[in-house]
């Protein structure tokens, strides 16, 4: 048997006898020539078969032609033959000629197309991820996600996986989904702030992660899920929540810059994005300035809290690419009213704190902080957000046997690539969505 070759392997491939499997993506049967557009994994091809017919013009009896009509859109096959470079071929400018071709899984009608909703879409992800655009997207989180873990490693970073069963809040109750846990409840974990935390005193020095979280948040917008894939990190011995953004905006720029590499060119063909690796530093502005220059760009930020709400923030974001001609922009300052107790405060101003959370195209993407370590201090800090410290027990213990000055931040995964890729939904750029409403597939 030949042995397989993806598809994009072909171009570099000899002309002579080839086996390519996939699925079936197109085909036109012509009165005298078939074409089969078959894609795998990592491309299309195309495979061609002339009819057979006698000298006078009549049809001869054909087996393969008569299965190539049977075939369905979707139906995965290996086709066997004989690969001809031709540069006239737009598709790759190689074709095969069939000897045969054996279906391995006949495919039923479709029931999505091109113009089907959203939601159809997501009932039928599977079949919405052969898509070429669509599955991009996991392709570019993979040399993503690569790239910062390349980062993390050479830093000598250490890779922690914490458990996301929890049997206290880590934030907000109000965000947290309950379960039975045998004789007691649990909680699925909002983020995995304690326990990166605790690799702090543990000796660990610098940690990351990434896995998924969950917010029990009714919220139904084009930003937000109910589970999500949260990338983290912590690290010990800073003096300010500058040096967390400093390794922010460094590992931003190794990812971006290696998925412009391995993909800009078909994300620029099949997005028409065009993917600019940011320069350092991010822009930096402390938030009572970004709602100054919002007010003055004509939009008062209504919100009472002392945040920063969607409107305000695609404002920001739209000055800092005016100002800078920057994508991203660190809102800083932020005040302890909104921020949770483990936030540590500003020398002298207990009013702010020192953290930020960072914009990206117009949506914040991630929050990150100089945390307090000071045991009495945090006890206070919970205490004032209504918080009770014997249920923080566990957590606060890491603090009561020597903990070094630390900090990081939690970046939402999928959000960094919807923004990036100009997507209309975070739905699109998650392999499988979860939000109040949907649970299937």
């Amino acid at each position: 048997m030949t042995e397989r070759t993806l598809i994009k392997d072909l171009a570099a491939a000899s002309d002579g006898a080839i086996s390519v499997s996939g699925w079936v993506d197109t085909i036109r049967d012509q009165k005298k020539v078939q074409f089969v557009v078959l894609r795998d994994e990592s491309g299309a091809t195309q495979l061609v078969h002339p009819k057979n017919f006698a000298e006078d013009g009549t049809p001869l009896a054909d087996e393969l032609a008569d299965t190539i009509s049977a075939l369905t859109v979707g139906t995965f096959l290996t086709a066997t033959g004989e690969l001809k470079h031709d540069e006239r071929v737009k598709l790759g400018g190689v074709e095969i000629k069939l000897d045969g071709l054996a279906v391995v899984s006949e495919a039923a009608v479709s029931p999505i197309a091109e113009d089907s909703s959203g939601d159809k879409r997501m009932d039928w992800r599977f079949l919405d991820l052969r898509v070429p655009k669509n599955s991009l997207v996991f392709k570019v989180q993979t040399t993503f996600l690569h790239a910062l873990r390349t980062y993390w490693v050479e830093r000598d970073f250490i890779e922690i996986h914490t458990p996301k069963l929890m049997a206290s809040a880590s934030e907000s109750k109000a965000e947290l989904f309950e379960v039975d846990y045998f004789e007691r409840k649990a909680y699925l974990a909002q983020s995995p702030q304690f326990f990166k935390q605790m690799a702090q005193p543990a000796g660990f020095g610098k940690i990351f992660e990434v896995g998924p979280a969950f917010r029990a948040d009714p919220s139904f917008t084009s930003r937000h899920a109910t589970e999500f894939t949260s990338v983290d990190t912590e690290f010990s011995w800073i003096d300010s929540h500058e040096d967390v953004m400093k390794v922010h905006e460094e590992l931003l720029v190794a990812g971006f810059q290696a998925i412009k590499d391995k993909h800009g060119d078909e994300i620029k063909a099949l997005y028409d994005v065009d993917v600019v690796v940011p320069t350092v530093p991010f822009p930096r502005v402390p938030l009572a300035e970004a709602k100054r220059i919002v007010a003055e760009r004509g939009y008062e930020v209504p919100r009472a809290d002392d945040d920063m709400d969607p409107e305000g923030e695609r404002q920001i974001a739209a000055w800092a690419l005016e100002t800078y001609g920057h994508e991203f922009v660190f809102l800083t300052d932020y005040a302890s009213s909104i921020r949770p107790f483990y936030h540590m405060r500003h020398e002298g101003d207990a009013a702010l704190t020192n953290s930020y959370d960072l914009i990206f195209n117009g949506v914040e993407i991630s929050t990150g902080a100089q945390r307090e370590h000071r045991i009495d201090v945090l006890i206070e800090q919970a205490k004032e957000k209504g918080l009770e410290p014997e249920e923080l027990d566990f957590y606060l213990d890491f603090f009561r046997y020597g903990v070094p000055p630390h900090g990081g931040f939690g970046m939402g995964l999928s959000r960094v690539l919807m923004l990036l890729l100009k997507m209309p939904n975070i739905r699109e750029a998650t392999y499988l969505f979860r939000g109040p409403t949907r649970l299937l597939p």
